[in-house]
């Protein structure tokens, strides 16, 4: 696509959250990023997201473009202005935003409405579709997750064939399942409640809604598309997902590498001169209590069955005895919090673990780290391990969605070729993972060969370029 300085379209983006707004994950990288990389290649994008308590400090400077009375139980407004160098609109619905607590849960657990607070948020989305925001009108709907998964059906049950939508799947495993009870509250039309439209095993979801109703279909990469019509993946929508097959896309992630870059960091270093990344590894060792003589493997994640985070009970040990370390940041289940604090507290010296989440301490990892372990059961796109390439800390993946996209494996043919990044393994076992971390170890033994696949690693393309440009092709094609 040739990139002018004419816009060649306008879009609406409707999520739940937005860097550096809200985060609780790599949706919120995603959302926040795809403006700037957009504009680049001639799209305007504007970010409709919910004013939650965090967010509501900002609309004092914003301006109203837009009121309803009756939002789903309350009067709202839509609130227009620029906002840490981004176009932003916030849905102000204080009786189902303004809560102490996170997007989607409260002390108590998962908020009760919350069907209804994210019906609201697509609602006022297709609104703004269709009637624009003063003067600016989009061309594309882009709904993300099953958050914003109705957008698409109230624009498309509306009656408006002028603007076109996009569904994007960041996780299939999130699906926005309400009871069908809900139908008329939710405001959508009963006699869409039928297998081949709403209805999803006797009740409803949102992501279903998004799906059978947007133009097109795309998801965080192209290994991804392809696993999702498979039930192990598509977890009950593999069936859409076939049916739509011709209008389903996989779009890799990129990374912000004016955010991820080594050459930014306080040692800056580069693929030509690394000396820098020795220094950050002995920082991080000090930082935490290590001391190991083998590769130094680093895990930044959510701490989830999801993740594998439940293998590496059964295979650090043998890591630890050929001399591998292990620095751990993150938080999840308490089962999983404990084992590892207790691998660190077997392992000391050698294994340590920061329950939580830092930034800053996260870009220190990646920094001072030798290697990344994702050894995810599935992994829509993953942005831990493209972290790990820009770094040059080799990542050591499963096999599965876009860490199979990202990752080239050290295999001997790779080698001879001089393209591998970084080790991948199949199945998703501890016995795979076992053999691939004794791998790293071998790896990491040959000095020169190592120093070869970080090179690699980190002469990877993983920025938005690429998929700023995917993103545009189809949104040209759907207004043509």
């Amino acid at each position: 696509m040739q990139v002018s300085g004419a816009v060649r379209g306008r879009v609406l983006s409707v999520a739940s959250e937005c860097v550096p707004l809200i985060k609780t994950g790599g949706l919120a990288d995603v959302v926040g990023a795809l403006p700037a990389a957009l504009a680049a290649v001639g799209w305007e994008m504007r970010v409709l997201l919910p004013a939650y308590r965090a967010l509501r400090g900002y609309l004092d400077a914003m301006d109203e473009v837009l009121a309803d009375p009756d939002l789903f139980g309350g009067p709202a407004r839509v609130m227009a202005g620029q906002i840490a160098g981004l176009s932003v609109l916030l849905l102000d619905a204080p009786h189902l935003y303004d809560r102490d607590g996170g997007p989607y849960a409260g002390p108590a657990g998962d908020w009760p409405d919350n069907a209804q607070r994210f019906a609201a948020l697509s609602w006022i989305a297709a609104r703004l579709a269709r009637e624009g925001v003063q003067g600016w009108q989009p061309d594309v709907l882009h709904a993300h997750d099953w958050q914003a998964g109705l957008a698409p059906a109230y624009l498309r049950y509306g009656g408006t064939a002028s603007v076109a939508s996009v569904m994007t799947i960041h996780n299939m495993a999130f699906q926005g399942w309400a009871p069908a009870h809900l139908l008329a509250a939710l405001r959508l039309p009963p006699d869409q409640y039928h297998p081949a439209a709403l209805e999803y095993y006797g009740g409803l979801s949102s992501l279903k809604a998004g799906l059978v109703t947007a133009g097109a279909v795309t998801t965080v990469s192209p290994n991804y598309a392809r696993e999702l019509v498979r039930p192990e993946f598509g977890l009950g929508l593999e069936g859409v997902i076939a049916a739509r097959a011709a209008s389903v896309f996989g779009v890799l992630n990129g990374i912000d590498t004016e955010v991820w870059s080594p050459e930014r960091e306080v040692m800056p270093y580069s693929a030509k001169k690394m000396q820098a990344k020795a220094a950050h590894r002995a920082a991080l060792c000090a930082e935490f209590g290590l001391q190991v003589p083998g590769p130094l493997a680093i895990l930044v994640s959510r701490l989830t069955d999801q993740k594998g985070i439940d293998l590496l009970e059964s295979v650090v040990p043998d890591f630890v005895a050929a001399g591998g370390g292990l620095a751990v940041l993150g938080s999840g289940d308490p089962a999983l919090q404990a084992a590892l604090l207790a691998l660190a507290q077997r392992f000391a010296g050698r294994v340590s673990v920061k329950i939580g989440y830092d930034e800053d301490l996260s870009h220190r990892m990646f920094a001072g780290g030798d290697a990344v372990l994702v050894p995810s059961r599935f992994e829509p796109c993953g942005l831990t391990q493209i972290y790990g390439l820009a770094y040059g800390t080799v990542p050591v993946v499963s096999a599965v969605g876009g860490l199979a996209d990202t990752v080239i494996d050290a295999s001997p043919a790779a080698i001879s070729a001089k393209v591998a990044t970084g080790i991948v393994f199949h199945p998703v076992d501890a016995l795979a993972f076992g053999q691939a971390l004794r791998r790293l170890i071998a790896l990491y033994a040959d000095k020169k060969l190592f120093a070869r696949v970080q090179k690699n690693a980190m002469a990877q393309e993983v920025g938005w370029a690429a998929s700023a440009a995917r993103y545009a092709d189809i949104y040209q094609g759907l207004v043509e």
